[in-house]
């Protein structure tokens, strides 16, 4: 049997046959054993075949993974193992951030870019609570625009608080798989919940002490909609670390560098130092923001400036 992983809580997988059947399944000892280097051999939206387990009603073996189209992967937490997949088979991957409470950094969010970037994964950034920023929502709008004029991301700003400002976001992920992620208490949930009302995710508090969002979400899980569109919810997420980028390839997955960098001297540029450097020569010029070559830099530097 064939079937798409909806849940991945850890040592379980719920897995949905095309006839809407739901299994609990588990992986094989032997898929543990492959020198995978992730923390979750299966990730949500993964295309699996399994069996059916002969002692137990309702519960199967994942035998195999098939080929992912592309996928969202970061350092994973534990110690004892290199990445962590967030999830695979998608048409979109959705940071949704925050200005404020909490703020969400640029690093962050550049990295998230990086990632979508390197695994082919189209990237929307949804800037939510834009109704907190008052007066400054004007000039916070031009700047972001600005940073990210030539990142090939999409951009909205909305308020999960105000319907009327997510219905051109709805209408354009609608009938898609799309990966929503970003720090708790970013509104993840609440944005869910604007967005389709029947789904009555749960709504978490935000610490008064620390600004940033308790956890609301335990596991990734897919929700599948009224409209067809599959919403990859996940846990929230401290940090974003780039993993399996060699050091001269990092700079293709910069939309800003590429438009530049075959005019550079030396074809293995760092974009660092080396002379008649062009990405360099067209930072000074302004045509490459600030903000993003400082992300770049951070990233070659194994810098943690992304929490």
């Amino acid at each position: 049997m064939e079937g798409t992983v909806t849940k991945s809580t850890g040592s379980w997988y719920m897995v949905r046959t095309d006839d809407g059947h739901v299994w609990q399944a588990r992986t094989r000892g032997k898929m543990r054993l492959q020198g995978l280097d992730t923390s979750n051999p299966v990730a949500v939206g993964d295309r699996v075949r399994f069996e059916e387990d002969t002692n137990y009603e309702n519960t199967a073996s994942i035998t195999e993974v098939f080929p992912r189209n592309n996928w969202v992967v970061r350092k994973a937490n534990k110690l004892s193992s290199k990445r962590q997949i967030l999830a695979s088979n998608l048409d979109a991957a959705v940071l949704v951030a925050s200005i404020i409470s909490p703020r969400t950094s640029l690093g962050f969010i550049d990295r998230f870019l990086v990632g979508c970037e390197a695994y082919h994964v189209p990237s929307i950034l949804f800037l939510n609570k834009a109704d907190l920023l008052g007066d400054q929502f004007d000039s916070v709008k031009e700047e972001i625009f600005r940073i990210y004029e030539h990142a090939h991301v999409q951009i909205y700003f909305g308020s999960a608080l105000l319907p009327q400002t997510i219905d051109q976001f709805k209408t354009n992920t609608k009938g898609k798989r799309i990966l929503l992620a970003g720090h708790s208490g970013v509104g993840k949930s609440t944005l869910m919940n604007a967005l389709y009302p029947n789904f009555n995710a749960r709504v978490g508090v935000i610490s008064d002490y620390h600004s940033k969002g308790k956890h609301t979400t335990t596991f990734a899980e897919m929700y599948t909609t009224e409209d067809g569109t599959q919403i990859i919810d996940t846990p929230g997420i401290r940090d974003f670390g780039v993993v399996d980028i060699p050091t001269e390839e990092l700079p293709h997955y910069f939309p800003e560098f590429r438009r530049f960098m075959k005019s550079c001297k030396f074809n293995n540029c760092t974009h660092i130092h080396e002379p008649e450097c062009a990405v360099l020569a067209e930072l000074e010029q302004g045509n490459i923001p600030q903000e993003r070559y400082y992300s770049y830099q951070s990233i070659l530097n194994n810098e943690d400036i992304f929490k």
